[in-house]
């Protein structure tokens, strides 16, 4: 029997890497390899979800309810000037299982399917072009080309889907309005559909230079009905609610018309209880903002204690070290801290020679941490 060849996720290959290897007992156990704020879910959204849990005794919609479409919808407007209607956005259970299960429905019965995304990546991207039995274009992200996706104008011609991930994990890369406007430019051109995750938009660290959204730009150029342009968002990062899994994707409503159907047989309504909870955070910026501080304090430490220079958003660390592996075994077992090798993020030798450090714990905690790992890096 064939099965899907999927690769070990990176935290699998962490793990094998680590496994012969016994940490130093003399310090606790950190690990600063997953995107997961450590940070309380501020109790107003937790009071939300406890005084809801009465509606558990009813299946949510596939569709969902109202009051959370309309919260998700206020967001979108207050953040980036965009109106959109029900149609035009689905919630989602986070995003990981749209990034997962949406290829597959829009690549299903398309003659040489193919894919693009970048590299390194979020790994859920291989996994879904593999399920899709995609053909996988790698848009090599380096530091001599700023950590920006391109595809070659044939490629552009072959290509179904292109993934966009920005502000960008794991390198903290951000990009343009303008450097926008050509990627969806291109997507009518060359007719590929064009989806950016967006779900670091809002760990910024100037609000004069906030990260852009791909409906944004292609209101501004004049695509206003967003064709052939997508976006996905979460209150993971935002609202330090991971466990919520409250998502959306969002803009050209043909495509989101069909994909409702679609999700009708999935099965993954968020229940109710957790939709209140959801609706409760992204109606509310200023809990956001509180997080925001405190990530950037994050990044003011790491630039006084390893002379690194502050991202314009996300919370990680893209680290150029000269050999990632070495070093992560070598600071877990002398400090008993996991780092993420960056070639575990990427294919083809791309993320080789980085490690990938979130810095997602509190700001004293986060100094502590720094100043150990200050010898090494």
């Amino acid at each position: 029997m064939s099965y899907i060849d999927f690769e070990q996720y990176p935290f699998e290959k962490l793990n094998n890497l680590l496994s012969d290897i016994t940490p130093n007992k003399d310090y606790e156990p950190i690990s600063l390899t997953i995107g997961e704020p450590q940070f309380q879910t501020p109790l107003f959204i937790q009071e939300g979800l406890k005084e809801s849990t009465y509606l558990l005794n009813k299946y949510p919609k596939s569709s969902s309810e109202d009051y959370l479409k309309d919260a998700m919808l206020g967001f979108l407007k207050r953040r980036f000037d965009v109106t959109l209607d029900y149609e035009q956005l689905i919630p989602t259970y986070g995003t990981r299982e749209v990034l997962f299960n949406f290829p597959q429905f829009y690549l299903f019965g398309k003659n040489n399917k193919t894919m693009a995304f970048p590299n390194p990546f979020y790994q859920i991207y291989e996994g879904a072009a593999k399920a899709s039995n995609a053909k996988i274009i790698h848009m090599n992200l380096t530091k001599e080309n700023n950590f920006l996706c391109s595809l070659t104008p044939q490629q552009m011609q072959q290509t179904d889907l292109v993934i966009l991930n920005y502000p960008n994990n794991p390198t903290s890369a951000t990009i343009s309005k303008k450097e926008l406007a050509i990627w969806i430019e291109n997507a009518l051109k060359y007719d590929f559909l064009l989806l950016n995750d967006e779900c670091y938009s809002e760990l910024y660290f100037d609000e004069n230079n906030k990260p852009v959204s791909l409906l944004e730009v292609s209101k501004d150029i004049g695509n206003d009905q967003f064709k052939n342009c997508l976006v996905l968002n979460s209150i993971s990062k935002r609202s330090s609610a991971p466990g919520l899994r409250s998502g959306f994707i969002a803009g050209d409503k043909t495509i989101l018309k069909e994909y409702m159907k679609y999700r009708t047989y999935v099965g993954c309504a968020s229940s109710l209880p957790l939709q209140v909870a959801s609706a409760k955070a992204w109606s509310d910026d200023k809990h956001v903002e509180q997080f925001r501080q405190q990530y950037k304090q994050n990044f003011q430490i790491a630039n006084e204690i390893l002379q690194l220079p502050i991202p314009k958003a996300t919370f990680y660390i893209w680290q150029e070290v000269e050999d990632e592996l070495e070093l992560t075994k070598q600071i877990y077992q002398e400090q008993n801290i996991k780092l993420l090798p960056g070639s575990f993020l990427g294919r083809d030798g791309i993320g080789k020679g980085y490690v990938r450090i979130a810095l997602v714990q509190t700001p004293q905690k986060t100094k502590d941490i720094l100043q150990r790992l200050k010898q090494y890096l």
